[in-house]
Protein backbone atom coordinates (compact mmCIF):
# COMPACT_ATOMS: atom_id res chain seq x y z
CA UNK A 1 0.00 0.00 0.00
CA UNK A 2 1.42 3.14 -0.78
CA UNK A 3 1.65 6.26 1.11
CA UNK A 4 -0.13 9.03 -0.53
CA UNK A 5 -0.77 13.12 -0.25
CA UNK A 6 -3.09 14.31 -3.18
CA UNK A 7 -2.74 18.30 -4.10
CA UNK A 8 -5.64 19.70 -5.53
CA UNK A 9 -7.66 22.00 -6.51
CA UNK A 10 -10.98 20.35 -6.85
CA UNK A 11 -12.13 20.97 -9.64
CA UNK A 12 -14.36 18.34 -11.24
CA UNK A 13 -11.55 15.66 -12.26
CA UNK A 14 -9.81 16.47 -9.25
CA UNK A 15 -12.99 15.02 -7.41
CA UNK A 16 -13.33 12.07 -9.77
CA UNK A 17 -9.59 11.47 -8.86
CA UNK A 18 -10.21 12.19 -4.93
CA UNK A 19 -13.18 9.00 -5.45
CA UNK A 20 -10.76 7.17 -6.97
CA UNK A 21 -7.67 7.50 -4.42
CA UNK A 22 -10.44 6.52 -1.38
CA UNK A 23 -11.49 3.33 -3.21
CA UNK A 24 -8.21 2.13 -4.36
CA UNK A 25 -6.49 -0.55 -1.55
CA UNK A 26 -3.25 0.52 -3.21
CA UNK A 27 -3.30 3.54 -1.29
CA UNK A 28 -3.38 4.61 1.71
CA UNK A 29 -4.64 8.67 1.67
CA UNK A 30 -3.16 10.56 4.54
CA UNK A 31 -4.77 13.88 3.54
CA UNK A 32 -5.60 16.11 0.84
CA UNK A 33 -3.87 19.39 0.41
CA UNK A 34 -5.74 22.26 -1.55
CA UNK A 35 -5.02 25.42 -3.54
CA UNK A 36 -6.81 27.77 -6.11
CA UNK A 37 -6.17 26.94 -9.90
CA UNK A 38 -9.66 25.84 -11.17
CA UNK A 39 -11.62 28.33 -8.59
CA UNK A 40 -10.04 30.43 -5.32
CA UNK A 41 -8.71 28.17 -2.63
CA UNK A 42 -11.99 28.25 -0.36
CA UNK A 43 -13.85 26.91 -3.00
CA UNK A 44 -11.49 24.20 -3.37
CA UNK A 45 -10.96 23.19 0.04
CA UNK A 46 -14.64 23.72 0.48
CA UNK A 47 -15.39 20.70 -2.16
CA UNK A 48 -13.04 19.11 -1.45
CA UNK A 49 -14.72 18.83 1.78
CA UNK A 50 -18.38 18.02 0.34
CA UNK A 51 -16.39 15.42 -2.10
CA UNK A 52 -14.97 13.65 0.73
CA UNK A 53 -18.29 13.44 2.80
CA UNK A 54 -20.28 12.37 -0.28
CA UNK A 55 -17.45 9.22 0.09
CA UNK A 56 -18.28 8.98 3.68
CA UNK A 57 -13.93 9.10 4.06
CA UNK A 58 -12.75 11.50 7.10
CA UNK A 59 -9.06 11.85 5.74
CA UNK A 60 -7.99 15.67 6.55
CA UNK A 61 -8.06 18.67 4.18
CA UNK A 62 -5.64 21.55 4.42
CA UNK A 63 -5.72 25.08 2.85
CA UNK A 64 -2.92 26.29 0.82
CA UNK A 65 -1.74 28.78 -1.64
CA UNK A 66 -4.35 31.40 -2.48
CA UNK A 67 -2.34 33.19 -5.75
CA UNK A 68 0.59 32.02 -8.09
CA UNK A 69 4.62 32.93 -7.22
CA UNK A 70 4.20 35.90 -10.03
CA UNK A 71 1.02 36.08 -11.98
CA UNK A 72 -2.42 36.68 -10.98
CA UNK A 73 -5.21 34.11 -11.38
CA UNK A 74 -8.67 34.91 -12.76
CA UNK A 75 -10.96 32.30 -13.20
CA UNK A 76 -13.27 31.25 -16.24
CA UNK A 77 -15.95 28.31 -14.75
CA UNK A 78 -15.72 27.18 -18.62
CA UNK A 79 -14.95 23.85 -17.66
CA UNK A 80 -15.55 23.86 -13.73
CA UNK A 81 -18.36 26.47 -13.23
CA UNK A 82 -17.70 29.00 -11.16
CA UNK A 83 -17.68 27.24 -7.96
CA UNK A 84 -15.24 24.25 -9.42
CA UNK A 85 -17.78 22.04 -9.25
CA UNK A 86 -20.40 22.85 -12.23
CA UNK A 87 -22.36 25.25 -9.54
CA UNK A 88 -24.29 22.35 -8.27
CA UNK A 89 -23.12 22.14 -5.03
CA UNK A 90 -25.37 23.94 -2.39
CA UNK A 91 -24.86 22.70 0.91
CA UNK A 92 -21.80 23.46 3.21
CA UNK A 93 -19.79 20.69 4.36
CA UNK A 94 -20.14 19.35 7.95
CA UNK A 95 -16.26 19.65 8.24
CA UNK A 96 -13.85 21.73 8.26
CA UNK A 97 -10.04 22.51 7.03
CA UNK A 98 -7.02 21.60 9.58
CA UNK A 99 -5.66 24.18 11.25
CA UNK A 100 -2.00 23.83 9.88
CA UNK A 101 -1.35 24.97 6.23
CA UNK A 102 -1.49 22.47 3.38
CA UNK A 103 2.85 23.36 2.59
CA UNK A 104 3.79 22.60 6.38
CA UNK A 105 1.68 19.21 5.98
CA UNK A 106 3.56 18.40 3.06
CA UNK A 107 6.76 18.89 4.48
CA UNK A 108 5.87 17.33 7.75
CA UNK A 109 4.58 13.82 6.00
CA UNK A 110 7.69 13.55 3.72
CA UNK A 111 9.88 14.18 6.65
CA UNK A 112 8.10 11.42 8.53
CA UNK A 113 7.64 8.79 5.66
CA UNK A 114 10.36 9.64 3.68
CA UNK A 115 11.05 7.37 0.16
CA UNK A 116 7.05 5.68 1.02
CA UNK A 117 5.36 8.94 0.27
CA UNK A 118 4.10 9.69 -3.04
CA UNK A 119 2.67 13.30 -3.56
CA UNK A 120 0.39 13.26 -6.90
CA UNK A 121 -0.41 17.03 -7.72
CA UNK A 122 -3.53 17.29 -9.44
CA UNK A 123 -3.32 21.47 -9.46
CA UNK A 124 -0.90 24.32 -10.06
CA UNK A 125 2.28 23.56 -8.61
CA UNK A 126 2.95 26.33 -6.14
CA UNK A 127 2.07 24.37 -2.70
CA UNK A 128 5.05 22.11 -3.71
CA UNK A 129 7.00 24.89 -4.63
CA UNK A 130 6.82 26.36 -1.64
CA UNK A 131 7.35 23.45 0.11
CA UNK A 132 10.44 23.02 -1.56
CA UNK A 133 11.40 26.85 -0.76
CA UNK A 134 10.93 26.70 3.05
CA UNK A 135 12.58 22.95 3.56
CA UNK A 136 14.50 21.82 0.74
CA UNK A 137 15.59 18.53 2.57
CA UNK A 138 12.28 17.29 1.39
CA UNK A 139 13.76 17.27 -2.23
CA UNK A 140 16.40 13.69 -1.57
CA UNK A 141 13.92 12.20 1.01
CA UNK A 142 10.51 11.95 -1.16
CA UNK A 143 9.89 8.76 -2.18
CA UNK A 144 8.10 10.01 -6.11
CA UNK A 145 5.91 13.42 -7.51
CA UNK A 146 2.70 12.34 -9.90
CA UNK A 147 2.30 15.62 -11.49
CA UNK A 148 -0.68 15.68 -13.85
CA UNK A 149 0.41 18.72 -16.29
CA UNK A 150 2.04 19.90 -18.74
CA UNK A 151 1.91 19.08 -22.70
CA UNK A 152 5.57 18.03 -24.01
CA UNK A 153 4.32 16.59 -27.40
CA UNK A 154 0.53 17.33 -27.68
CA UNK A 155 -0.57 21.19 -27.99
CA UNK A 156 -1.64 22.74 -24.97
CA UNK A 157 -5.65 23.00 -23.70
CA UNK A 158 -4.74 26.77 -22.74
CA UNK A 159 -2.95 28.12 -25.58
CA UNK A 160 -1.01 26.30 -28.33
CA UNK A 161 2.46 25.32 -26.29
CA UNK A 162 0.73 25.44 -22.67
CA UNK A 163 -1.69 23.02 -19.87
CA UNK A 164 -3.77 25.03 -17.48
CA UNK A 165 -1.86 23.23 -14.22
CA UNK A 166 1.18 24.88 -16.06
CA UNK A 167 0.43 28.19 -17.07
CA UNK A 168 -1.68 29.01 -13.95
CA UNK A 169 1.59 29.28 -12.11
CA UNK A 170 4.35 28.66 -14.60
CA UNK A 171 6.90 29.94 -11.95
CA UNK A 172 5.73 27.28 -9.29
CA UNK A 173 6.42 24.92 -12.18
CA UNK A 174 9.95 25.40 -13.22
CA UNK A 175 10.89 25.63 -9.38
CA UNK A 176 9.88 21.98 -9.33
CA UNK A 177 11.41 20.54 -12.09
CA UNK A 178 14.47 22.27 -11.83
CA UNK A 179 14.61 20.93 -8.05
CA UNK A 180 15.86 17.64 -8.59
CA UNK A 181 12.89 15.76 -7.39
CA UNK A 182 11.71 12.35 -8.28
CA UNK A 183 8.92 13.50 -11.39
CA UNK A 184 6.65 11.52 -13.30
CA UNK A 185 4.69 14.15 -15.52
CA UNK A 186 1.40 13.02 -16.17
CA UNK A 187 0.35 15.23 -19.43
CA UNK A 188 -1.77 16.15 -22.37
CA UNK A 189 -0.26 13.21 -24.22
CA UNK A 190 -1.46 10.95 -22.15
CA UNK A 191 -4.92 12.15 -20.51
CA UNK A 192 -6.83 12.95 -23.22
CA UNK A 193 -6.34 9.41 -24.39
CA UNK A 194 -8.12 8.68 -21.13
CA UNK A 195 -12.30 9.34 -22.01
CA UNK A 196 -15.49 9.22 -19.78
CA UNK A 197 -18.32 9.02 -21.64
CA UNK A 198 -21.80 9.94 -21.10
CA UNK A 199 -23.29 6.45 -20.38
CA UNK A 200 -21.18 6.27 -17.46
CA UNK A 201 -22.54 9.39 -16.09
CA UNK A 202 -25.30 7.79 -17.09
CA UNK A 203 -25.26 4.63 -14.67
CA UNK A 204 -24.28 6.79 -11.92
CA UNK A 205 -27.75 7.99 -12.53
CA UNK A 206 -29.06 5.26 -12.13
CA UNK A 207 -27.58 4.47 -8.93
CA UNK A 208 -29.93 6.84 -7.26
CA UNK A 209 -27.29 7.55 -4.48
CA UNK A 210 -27.04 10.99 -2.84
CA UNK A 211 -23.23 10.31 -3.79
CA UNK A 212 -23.46 9.13 -7.64
CA UNK A 213 -26.42 11.78 -7.95
CA UNK A 214 -23.81 14.42 -6.40
CA UNK A 215 -20.73 12.93 -9.20
CA UNK A 216 -23.25 12.54 -12.02
CA UNK A 217 -24.11 16.38 -11.69
CA UNK A 218 -20.98 18.25 -11.99
CA UNK A 219 -19.51 15.31 -14.26
CA UNK A 220 -22.50 16.26 -16.64
CA UNK A 221 -21.64 20.20 -16.63
CA UNK A 222 -17.53 18.99 -17.47
CA UNK A 223 -18.89 17.17 -20.39
CA UNK A 224 -21.50 19.43 -21.31
CA UNK A 225 -18.29 21.60 -21.65
CA UNK A 226 -16.09 19.38 -23.56
CA UNK A 227 -18.60 18.55 -26.33
CA UNK A 228 -18.32 22.75 -27.01
CA UNK A 229 -14.61 22.95 -26.46
CA UNK A 230 -13.58 19.38 -27.62
CA UNK A 231 -16.25 17.69 -29.17
CA UNK A 232 -13.88 15.53 -31.07
CA UNK A 233 -13.04 13.58 -27.80
CA UNK A 234 -16.57 12.21 -27.28
CA UNK A 235 -16.45 12.71 -23.84
CA UNK A 236 -14.44 14.41 -20.92
CA UNK A 237 -10.93 13.50 -20.58
CA UNK A 238 -9.70 11.57 -16.91
CA UNK A 239 -6.77 14.12 -16.46
CA UNK A 240 -6.50 13.94 -13.11
CA UNK A 241 -7.66 10.56 -12.04
CA UNK A 242 -4.99 9.41 -14.50
CA UNK A 243 -2.31 10.75 -12.18
CA UNK A 244 -3.60 8.76 -9.16
CA UNK A 245 -3.87 5.40 -11.52
CA UNK A 246 0.04 6.63 -12.35
CA UNK A 247 1.01 6.47 -8.96
CA UNK A 248 -1.23 3.31 -7.68
CA UNK A 249 0.25 1.54 -11.11
CA UNK A 250 2.84 2.49 -12.71
CA UNK A 251 2.65 -0.11 -14.88
CA UNK A 252 -0.50 2.15 -16.96
CA UNK A 253 1.75 4.01 -19.27
CA UNK A 254 5.23 4.47 -20.65
CA UNK A 255 7.67 6.79 -20.15
CA UNK A 256 10.53 8.18 -21.37
CA UNK A 257 13.11 10.22 -19.22
CA UNK A 258 13.91 14.08 -20.02
CA UNK A 259 15.56 16.93 -19.10
CA UNK A 260 11.99 19.23 -18.46
CA UNK A 261 11.88 22.88 -18.37
CA UNK A 262 9.02 25.89 -18.30
CA UNK A 263 9.20 28.16 -20.38
CA UNK A 264 8.90 31.63 -18.56
CA UNK A 265 8.56 33.92 -22.08
CA UNK A 266 5.62 35.68 -22.97
CA UNK A 267 5.08 33.79 -26.45
CA UNK A 268 5.43 30.71 -24.73
CA UNK A 269 4.53 30.78 -21.54
CA UNK A 270 3.60 27.53 -19.69
CA UNK A 271 5.36 25.66 -22.17
CA UNK A 272 6.76 22.34 -21.30
CA UNK A 273 9.59 21.20 -23.30
CA UNK A 274 12.74 19.28 -23.36
CA UNK A 275 16.35 20.89 -22.94
CA UNK A 276 18.69 19.16 -25.13
CA UNK A 277 21.33 21.39 -23.65
CA UNK A 278 21.40 21.30 -19.97
CA UNK A 279 23.79 18.49 -18.33
CA UNK A 280 22.65 17.37 -14.89
CA UNK A 281 24.87 14.84 -12.59
CA UNK A 282 21.68 13.12 -11.79
CA UNK A 283 20.51 12.90 -15.58
CA UNK A 284 16.95 13.65 -16.90
CA UNK A 285 14.89 15.31 -14.18
CA UNK A 286 11.42 13.68 -15.16
CA UNK A 287 9.91 10.84 -16.62
CA UNK A 288 7.49 11.69 -19.30
CA UNK A 289 4.22 9.58 -20.00
CA UNK A 290 3.79 8.71 -23.62
CA UNK A 291 2.12 5.89 -23.90
CA UNK A 292 -1.27 4.68 -21.46
CA UNK A 293 -3.16 1.28 -21.39
CA UNK A 294 -6.49 3.65 -21.71
CA UNK A 295 -8.91 0.58 -21.94
CA UNK A 296 -7.41 -0.88 -18.51
CA UNK A 297 -7.39 2.66 -16.75
CA UNK A 298 -11.07 3.60 -17.66
CA UNK A 299 -12.04 0.17 -16.71
CA UNK A 300 -10.60 -0.18 -13.47
CA UNK A 301 -11.59 3.59 -12.55
CA UNK A 302 -14.90 2.66 -13.61
CA UNK A 303 -15.24 -0.24 -11.11
CA UNK A 304 -13.53 1.53 -8.19
CA UNK A 305 -15.68 5.24 -8.11
CA UNK A 306 -18.65 2.22 -8.52
CA UNK A 307 -17.24 0.64 -5.25
CA UNK A 308 -17.44 4.09 -3.76
CA UNK A 309 -19.94 5.43 -4.97
CA UNK A 310 -22.42 2.50 -3.03
CA UNK A 311 -20.64 2.87 0.17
Amino acid sequence: MRKVILDVDTGIDDALAIAYATASPEIELLGVTTTYGMAPVDCSARNTLLVLEQLQCDVPVFRGAEQPLVRTRQYSGTFHGMDGLGNVAQSEPKRTVSGMHAVDFIIEQVRKHGRDLTLVTTAPLTNLALAIQKAPDIVGRIGRVVTMGGAVATPGNVTKFAEANIIIDPHAAQNVFSSELPLTLVGLDVTRKTVLRQEAVERWREKNTPCSTFFADFTEYYIQAYKVNHPYLKGCALHDPLAVGVAAHPDLVNTIPMYIQVDLEADALGRTTEDLHRKSPGGPNTNVCMEVDAERFVSRFLSRVDQAFSR
